[in-house]
C-alpha cells in the first residue's frame, strides 16, 4: 500500500481507484453515450468493480469524495 491508502484507512475511508479507459475498449451502447469523447474515467472499489464511468478525472474524483471515499488514481 501506498501512503495515501494508509492515510485513508487510518481515517475510516474506502479506497477507490480511478483509471482512465479508452472509449473504444467499452461495450457499443457506452460508445454511443460517450459523445465524441475518447477516454472516460472509472472509478473501481478494491476488488475491482466499476462503480462509476465518468467524463474527467476532476469529475471521478469528486464524485468518490461526495460519496465518502478516497479516490486514488493508477494508471
Amino acid at each position: 500500500m501506498d501512503h495515501k491508502t494508509d492515510i485513508a484507512e487510518t481515517l475510516g475511508l474506502q479506497v477507490v481507484y480511478v483509471r482512465p479507459v479508452a472509449v473504444a475498449d467499452l461495450p457499443e451502447d457506452i460508445r454511443r453515450e460517450a459523445e465524441g469523447a475518447t477516454t472516460l474515467y472509472a472509478v473501481h472499489d478494491t476488488d475491482g468493480e466499476r462503480l462509476a464511468l465518468v467524463r474527467n478525472r476532476d469529475m471521478a474524483f469528486l464524485l468518490a469524495r461526495q460519496n465518502d471515499l478516497a479516490p486514488v488514481h493508477v494508471h
